[in-house]
């Protein structure tokens, strides 16, 4: 028997034609190894048959995330704390994750999730910058996401980004909407309520920052899952963090 029989050297070049996408799982040529990858491998979408364990106990989660237009540029602010049912996971994750120079995503739903497609995007955009020259519009970035999470309708990803200085949401079903003014989380209907009442196209940055921070504070008053510390961004031609404000809830009740 040759070498090149034994080795199944011929089988394996043949085996290739599916390598030209990164995303694409290599396919082996034994037989044996067929029940173990018989899973879909295109490049966005789940596997055709995805192993669910079934949780002993819902685990809850919540968040407070907003964001808004004035003349000034857009606010993006969102409070810190990861929670898991009614334990504190972490009273310090940052839900606003800068993209780029002008581009930062505030996130809200399972925290796996968000990192996951927060990287995937990343990568993505940066990937098109090098292939054309060019940076991707917010517009078709946020297109571009909202095509990557539609395959996923109906399954247990749970995403809800805000991008900005457009402030467009996109959310894990494919929905994409854009507006003025945003806010997604369990706290939302809290800082809408704040956010309705002062926000004007006229505001200055210091207004604006402080709207944004006593929005994020009230909704953390009332919500159990938002509170801990307040992150800031302001993006206008560039993305500018403002200071973290720490600890709204005591800070806010010593005033």
């Amino acid at each position: 028997m040759a070498l090149s029989d034994y080795c199944l050297l011929e089988r394996l070049k043949t085996s290739q034609t599916n390598c030209g996408d990164p995303q694409h799982i290599f396919m082996p040529p034994f037989p044996q190894a067929t029940p173990f990858i018989s899973r879909r491998t295109s490049r966005f979408g789940p596997p055709n048959h995805v192993l669910t364990v079934q949780r002993p106990f819902p685990l809850s989660h919540g968040t407070t995330t907003l964001g808004f237009i004035f003349q000034g540029g857009v606010i993006a602010a969102a409070d810190t704390r990861a929670s898991a049912g009614g334990l504190v996971a972490c009273p310090a994750v940052h839900k606003i994750t800068p993209i780029h120079s002008h581009l930062v995503v505030t996130s809200s739903g399972s925290g796996a999730d968000c990192m996951l497609w927060e990287r995937i995007l990343i990568r993505e955009i940066r990937l098109y910058e090098l292939r054309h020259k060019r940076r991707l519009s917010i517009r078709a970035s946020a297109k571009l996401l909202s095509c990557m999470l539609h395959p996923f309708k109906g399954t247990d990803v749970c995403v809800a980004l805000t991008l900005g200085p457009r402030v467009i949401y996109v959310c894990s079903d494919g929905a994409r909407l854009q507006g003025d003014i945003i806010s997604v989380g369990s706290g939302s209907p809290y800082a809408y309520g704040v956010l309705d009442g002062g926000l004007s196209w006229s505001l200055s940055k210091e207004e604006a920052i402080s709207l944004a921070r006593e929005a994020v504070f009230r909704a953390t008053h009332r919500d159990a899952y938002s509170g801990n510390n307040v992150d800031l961004f302001h993006i206008d031609a560039q993305v500018q963090q403002v200071k973290q404000c720490k600890y709204v809830r005591s800070q806010r009740l010593r005033d």
